[in-house]
């Protein structure tokens, strides 16, 4: 793989390992308050849909700060680029849009 190529992908890793990073994110996965004296019905079910929707987005998060660390991982060890399934190279472009993509586009089909 061609070495600007590589930094490149590299650096858009790290910055996307950094912007996964950040933990100022408000935690809306609290648990909702079930008091009808409070909040009326249908305030509680925009809050359990609100909880449901910011629990899955941090579900995401967490896989995608794991897909970055592992293409990361891959390039200390000098497998980037090499499709995880059949050993292949990867297309640059493929990298390019997605550096965290580990099959080649004929494993991926």
């Amino acid at each position: 793989m061609q070495k600007k190529i590589y930094e490149d992908l590299k650096d858009q890793l790290l910055a996307m390992q950094s912007e996964l990073s950040v933990t100022d994110v408000p935690d809306q996965t609290a648990t909702v308050e079930l008091d009808q004296s409070r909040v009326g019905r249908l305030s509680r079910i925009d809050a359990l849909q609100s909880q449901q929707l910011a629990m899955e987005a941090e579900r995401r998060r967490q896989r995608l700060r794991l897909a970055v660390d592992a293409a990361l991982l891959r390039m200390e060890e000098g497998d980037c680029g090499l499709c995880c399934h059949c050993g292949d190279e990867i297309a640059i472009q493929r990298l390019q849009f997605d550096p965290t993509i580990t099959g080649c586009i004929n494993c991926a089909a």
